[in-house]
């Protein structure tokens, strides 16, 4: 019976039974982040390729992996889900996976009537087995990249302003939280484009499996990070793949939804398609488990998918700069400001009222 998974994968067996799995680990993360960078037109705002902000983007691109293995329960309840979605589990809830809604809490009451529907395609957790309080839904990947596309926006529209109006200081904070949360957009962008973040067999095959695939658990993490470091795999080998970014569409469905989840989700849906591809080149020994080598074949796939995510990255970063408009209630008070200030300065330019001479 499929059941929603632990989320980023640990170390070893005993781990991954307390810890989530991380996809593609820092290395893999950074890689999606720098081919992304590469990617923005020269009239990106300049900023973010200064040294101190690509530091800060390629350390804050693995933080949610940091929340993830926070050992605080109510940290994990929220943090988990955020990072995957089992795509098996929406069909079996009587669902269709390319017509879910793009609110986050509209899914979750859609979600669990529809689990209700069907309790007999979903197993309870065993006692004790989901102490975080999470397993009971597929996850919510998709729309922690949408909601984090808009923070970015959000962001955006407020350097806009501050660049206008703003002191030094302000412009200086606002250029920081843009570059805090294209991080943070990096990191779940990075965690869309590795397949196993988008199935019930994200680690490890489970329910029926004809073709013998691999049940243990560890596949998980190998792919994250083990068959990357083992074959040496960094931006070098992607570089020549860089294209320059191209916006996403953001007109208005007529179907209500927002563009951004749409395009998200059919990203997913499409990635989810490589799992099986992976579980077939482990049964084939060319991903590099022990003394096996890393073969071409095994290293195209994750070259593959780091390329698909860096190139889906850098154009959410460019659109969530162009689509956004100056942030109007923050642009009013600064006006305000502004006009105090120049009101204050002409009061302090004028002479000293003589005082009246006493009679």
């Amino acid at each position: 019976m499929p059941s929603s998974r632990f989320l980023l994968g640990a170390v070893a067996a005993l781990a991954l039974l307390a810890s989530p799995t991380r996809a593609w680990e820092s290395a893999g993360h950074r890689i999606v982040t720098q081919f992304a960078l590469d990617s923005l037109p020269a009239d990106f705002p300049a900023f973010v390729r200064e040294p101190a902000h690509v530091k800060r983007l390629l350390y804050v691109s693995g933080l949610p992996d940091r929340w993830s293995h926070a050992p605080d329960l109510p940290l994990k309840h929220v943090n988990w889900p955020d990072h995957y979605l089992d795509v098996e589990q929406i069909p079996l809830a009587g669902l269709d996976p390319r017509q879910l809604p793009s609110f986050r809490n509209d899914f979750i009451v859609e979600f669990a009537r529809a689990r209700a529907a069907h309790p007999e395609n979903f197993e309870a957790p065993k006692p004790g087995a989901d102490l975080e309080h999470s397993r009971g839904w597929p996850g919510f990947l998709p729309w922690s990249v949408t909601e984090s596309f808009y923070q970015l926006k959000t962001a955006f529209s407020a350097l806009k302003v501050y660049r206008e109006l703003g002191t030094p200081d302000e412009i200086a904070n606002a250029e920081w939280d843009v570059t805090f949360l294209m991080g943070t957009l990096s990191h779940y962008v990075g965690d869309l484009s590795q397949p196993l973040h988008t199935t019930i067999h994200h680690d490890g095959w489970v329910g029926p499996n004809p073709h013998g695939y691999p049940t243990a658990p560890g596949f998980h993490t190998w792919i994250d990070s083990g068959l990357i470091a083992k074959a040496d795999l960094t931006f070098d080998n992607l570089k020549d793949r860089v294209r320059p970014a191209a916006p996403v569409s953001l007109a208005l469905r007529s179907d209500g939804r927002d563009p951004v989840f749409v395009e998200t989700m059919d990203f997913l849906i499409d990635q989810n398609r490589f799992v099986e591809p992976l579980y077939q080149l482990e049964l084939a020994r060319k991903l590099g488990h022990g003394s096996y080598p890393v073969s071409p074949e095994g290293e195209e796939i994750i070259l593959s998918q780091l390329t698909k995510g860096g190139r889906y990255l850098g154009a959410l970063w460019l659109s969530a700069w162009l689509s956004a408009p100056p942030e109007t209630y923050l642009r009013s008070v600064l006006l305000k400001r502004h006009a105090a200030e120049a009101a204050a300065a002409v009061k302090a330019s004028l002479p000293a009222p003589v005082p009246a001479k006493a009679p």
